[in-house]
């Protein structure tokens, strides 16, 4: 479990080595919607603070490795190059040509593995073991969630106060770390975004307990998580109001409204806050929305958007 002031250390961490995103608003959207735009980060997404902020935890120059479909991946590889560390990652073969070209460019070696007949979390601790590497997972971890709500504390320092924060949900280091530092800060309500296919995160807060559903078949990527994490459940159920979900038509809705109104590319899984948004699901005084990623190659947003 995390708290606000796990947040506070991360951004000290972080301070000078990720990039402040400077938030942004349309009118289109409303002047009461402001946008964090972590599509602007470093390694083209909010998944750098809390790689970052977990391998500098560890003893310098340890080698790592991680499971991911792109995001984390890259985050880690960055991470790693960064604090003199070699990096292992373990990706799905269908992952995004983009996402891995700019894995294996950090200096990473990728491992691949399919992600619909095979258990990355089993394959990751194993590589672990086998190699005698550190895991970095990509949301169950203190240091990670505690790393991600970093952007959720600077949207309020440099925009707020907001009466409502909207996070993308996979695995839900994000909306952890969000709803930890939010509530501290006197946000009312915490909502969630999930592709309509994988709403695994609804469904477990309708319940009331972790549900498992098949791999989702969904152009969002970064959100085709099965199950929410072990201990991001242990924050969300407590903290966060309402997870919403979105159609893959409105997520490349609001990837073009992106483009053409706010001169910014996100990839799918970052567009589901603005969709969200567009579509009206999100109400309720000044609203603040995390843009998680812009990791999608150019052919592949053209080929979305057309």
């Amino acid at each position: 479990m995390i708290d606000a002031d796990d947040v506070r250390a991360a951004a000290r961490v972080l301070d000078g080595v990720a990039h402040r995103t400077q938030p942004m608003t349309s009118r289109t959207l409303g002047e009461h919607v402001v946008l964090k735009p972590e599509c602007l980060q470093r390694g083209g997404a909010f998944k750098f603070r809390g790689a970052y902020n977990k391998i500098a935890s560890l003893p310098k120059g340890t080698p790592v490795v991680a499971y991911s479909s792109g995001n984390h991946a890259q985050a880690v590889a960055l991470a790693a190059r960064l604090l003199g560390a070699r990096a292992t990652i373990l990706m799905p073969e269908d992952a995004p040509v983009s996402k891995v070209e700019a894995t294996r460019g950090y200096g990473a070696e990728i491992v691949t593995y399919d992600r619909y007949n095979e258990d990355r979390e089993a394959l990751g601790t194993a590589l672990a073991a086998e190699r005698g590497l550190e895991l970095v997972r990509p949301y169950d971890d203190p240091l990670v969630m505690a790393g991600q709500g970093t952007a959720a504390l600077e949207l309020v320092e440099d925009a707020g106060p907001f009466d409502v924060l909207v996070t993308p949900v996979g695995g839900g280091g994000l909306i952890a770390g969000t709803a930890t530092i939010g509530r501290a800060l006197g946000v009312k309500r915490i909502v969630g975004v999930e592709p309509e296919a994988g709403d695994d995160w609804r469904q477990s807060l309708a319940r009331g307990e972790r549900i498992r559903i098949d791999v989702p078949r969904t152009i969002a990527d970064g959100l085709q998580t099965d199950r929410p994490g072990r201990l991001t459940w242990e924050v969300g159920r407590r903290l966060v109001d309402e997870v919403v979900t979105v159609t893959d038509a409105q997520i490349v809705a609001a990837m073009r409204f992106a483009f053409e109104r706010l001169k910014l590319v996100i990839e799918p899984s970052g567009a589901v806050g603005i969709a969200a948004v567009l579509e009206g699901l999100v109400v309720g005084g000044r609203v603040g929305v995390i843009v998680s990623g812009g990791n999608v190659g150019a052919e592949r947003f053209a080929q979305l958007i057309a």
